[in-house]
């Protein structure tokens, strides 16, 4: 496969909500260019894009499907992205990768939650923008109540392209509003397509469409805009078409196309204006240096690559899915990473489709290439001749979804450690850590879908069963007044016995952490014995008194004690160090303080109150309110912790999938009685059973 000149290159990511029918889109693309036999369908599994056996099961996209369409002496590199939001790490990543978004809308539906946020990404990454209204064939469609929603959200730069002749099971075609000219499709599973004049029924239609269009298109040339206000002249078809592709790439206009994918209806249109009208590569490729510098793709410069996405597949290894930004790159060739500063060979480049993998001998600049068996090379690497390239990645979205997991028969934590170890590096967006304290592997996910998902990865590929466990929340204990003990410690087993006595007094040490301080006089303890009390007071905060967590912020005085000549050692001392610490604390009035957490949660104003009851529910204090630049209203909270570990499945079914946040701990607070209650309970019954 020859590899295609930069300017014959089109890279498409394909973004939306789930539902919309972005994968069938890029079936039906790949079906009637010619690339497949057959339309590949998700709903019955036999997709070529969604090939996972995680896609097929939940019959949804989850990770990123490259689908490269010929047409003509063009190639389209279709990105087909996850619409949910558990997945939308993969789908930024892609776009850095892309020069045009192409948000697919259920003609039904409308725009939804995940259609605004990557519409609000899109922009701030100043990506090129279109939509394809998808589904106008279905009951209840509507083409202007879904223009006019689009319009509301996104802007009036929006127009139509495209308009569609029928809807509902009327739809028969579209009218082509740049050419002026209706196309119709034939129904016999060909995709043959015949243009003729637009049907008088829709000539006032097609003629306001067309109006819109010129309008904005013209403000791509100053002198033909003031022209054209001054109503000197029209837009001619040469001005319009010449000046078009300037209008999108500027985003002075966001051409809106509409069709049907399941019947393959205004699809060989669509791919025809990609090719004649979308920005590509060598004009609009633009990506941010790590220096803070722009660059942009060149077909002349030094050989050159972004790594925007890494895959581990069970067969073949690990793929780096790569954006070629410079030169020509070709197998065998060595790069070196700007990370790590050490050099990659590339094996073999491959085209993929779905699954289907195949080689070629060169990739040009502006071109999306897969190579295998890149060592130690991850998402968001740069890879080049001389290692001096460093594109800047996009910052990724903040997993805020922890869950505990442990592998269900324990002989297979080896296996899950390295498991997930690769996983991370495949997606950017989890985090894995162990945790000391609680003993406990925490993934923190974007939500219950990824980790679902990861879960049935890990025992198809390694054949491993894991468990989720609930996340051991990380409370504290402390004291609230003085109080004194005596730790004495005496065993005699007929040799040398051991013998400690001690007296301690214990201090609330608020915000300063543990002090231990000497008061000894007189020699009644040996200097050598102290830091075994020491220990021995440390070992006893660290398991707690009231319910097994951390002691913190104590003064612990050592005042008075005896010693044995013969049978006195450490190993007594800190024995009736720990007997007197717990003795004391008994007296001290020991409490339980859970972690604090500043929660700064981010919703349309519709859903604030509802936000901010359920807040109170949860223990919760209203700091303050404020709104951002998209209108949102910003709830800033104080909020225990363990109120919130899973706050992101509950954010999204008060928000209905809109309201996103951020959180910090911060402190810690006297936890109330009935939580204390609850915990020392459960701790108790744990010691009772052994655990």
């Amino acid at each position: 496969m020859a590899a295609p000149a930069t300017e014959h290159v089109r890279n498409i990511v394909l973004v939306g909500q789930d539902g919309a029918g972005k994968t069938s889109l890029a079936e039906a693309m790949l079906h009637v260019s010619g690339r497949t036999p057959r339309m590949g369908t998700t709903h019955d599994g036999k997709s070529y894009l969604d090939y996972d056996e995680e896609e097929i099961r939940r019959k949804f996209t989850i990770g990123t499907s490259i689908a490269p369409v010929p047409y003509k002496d063009y190639k389209i590199n279709l990105l087909d992205t996850s619409g949910h939001p558990d997945f939308v790490g993969d789908t930024l990543a892609c776009m850095q990768a892309a020069e045009m978004a192409l948000f697919v809308v259920d003609a039904v539906a409308g725009p939804q939650v995940m259609t605004t946020k990557l519409w609000r990404e899109a922009e701030d990454m100043r990506l090129s923008r279109a939509v394809f209204i998808n589904h106008i064939d279905r009951e209840n469609a509507d083409f202007d109540t879904a223009m006019a929603l689009l319009h509301a959200r996104f802007g009036s730069r929006l127009g139509p392209v495209t308009i569609p002749i029928g809807v509902d099971a009327g739809f028969k075609g579209v009218i082509d509003v740049i050419r002026m000219k209706a196309r119709y499709f034939d129904q016999d599973g060909t995709t043959d397509e015949r243009m003729e004049d637009i049907p008088p029924k829709y000539a006032d239609a097609a003629s306001a469409a067309r109006d819109k269009l010129c309008d904005l298109v013209a403000e791509a040339d100053d002198e033909l805009m003031m022209k054209y206000l001054d109503g000197e002249e029209q837009l001619t078809q040469e001005e319009l078409e010449r000046l078009l592709d300037q209008a999108i790439a500027q985003e002075l206009f966001i051409p809106v196309f509409v069709g049907s994918t399941i019947i393959e209806q205004g699809i060989k249109g669509l791919m025809e204006d990609i090719c004649t009208y979308f920005p590509h590569p060598r004009h609009h490729g633009r990506f941010r240096l790590a220096n803070g510098e722009e660059t942009f793709v060149d077909e002349e410069g030094e050989p050159a690559a972004f790594v925007f996405k890494t895959v581990s597949d069970p067969f073949v290894g690990r793929l780096s899915f790569l954006k070629v930004i410079s030169g020509v790159l070709e197998p065998g060739m060595e790069l070196i990473n700007a990370r790590t500063r050490k050099k990659d060979r590339l094996g073999h480049l491959y085209v993929m489709m779905g699954k289907e993998t195949t080689d070629v001998k060169s990739a040009k600049a502006g071109d999306i290439i897969v190579v295998p068996k890149l060592s130690d090379t991850r998402a968001g690497d740069t890879l080049s001749k001389s290692g001096d390239v460093a594109i800047d990645p996009l910052p990724l979205p903040v997993p805020q979804y922890p869950v505990a997991i442990e592998a269900v028969n324990k002989k297979d934590e080896d296996k899950l450690r390295t498991f997930l170890a690769r996983a991370i590096e495949n997606d950017p967006t989890l985090r894995v850590a162990r945790s000391e304290e609680t003993h406990q592997t925490v993934v923190t996910a974007m939500g219950e879908a990824q980790v679902e998902t990861l879960l049935a990865r890990l025992k198809e590929q390694t054949g491993v069963e894991a468990r989720l466990v609930p996340v051991r929340v990380p409370y504290r204990e402390t004291i609230c007044k003085v109080a004194e003990a005596q730790g004495r410690h005496k065993k005699q087993t007929g040799g040398a016995g051991q013998f400690g006595d001690c007296w301690l007094r214990l201090e609330p040490n608020q915000g300063e952490g543990y002090e231990f301080i000497d008061e000894i006089v007189g020699g009644k303890i040996p200097r050598g014995f102290l830091p075994a009390i020491d220990k021995g007071v440390q070992d006893a905060m660290a398991e707690g008194f009231l319910a097994g967590y951390p002691m913190v912020d104590i003064k612990v005085a050592v005042y008075d004690g005896s010693y044995h000549a013969v049978d006195s050692n450490e190993m007594a001392f800190k024995t009736a160090a720990r007997i007197g610490f717990r003795a004391a604390c008994e007296k001290a009035s020991p409490i339980l303080l859970e972690p604090m957490a500043n929660l700064d949660v981010t919703v349309g104003e519709e859903y604030a109150g509802t936000v901010m009851g359920d807040i109170s529910t949860r223990r919760g204090r209203i700091v303050g309110t404020d709104s951002n630049d998209a209108g949102e209203t910003v709830i800033m909270v104080r909020v225990p912790y363990a109120e919130v570990v899973s706050y992101t499945k509950d954010l999204r079914a008060l928000t209905r999938g809109s309201g996103s946040y951020t959180i910090e701990l911060e402190g810690y607070e006297p936890a109330p009685a009935d939580v204390t209650k609850k915990l020392v309970e459960a701790y108790q019954a744990a010691r009772a059973a052994g655990n």
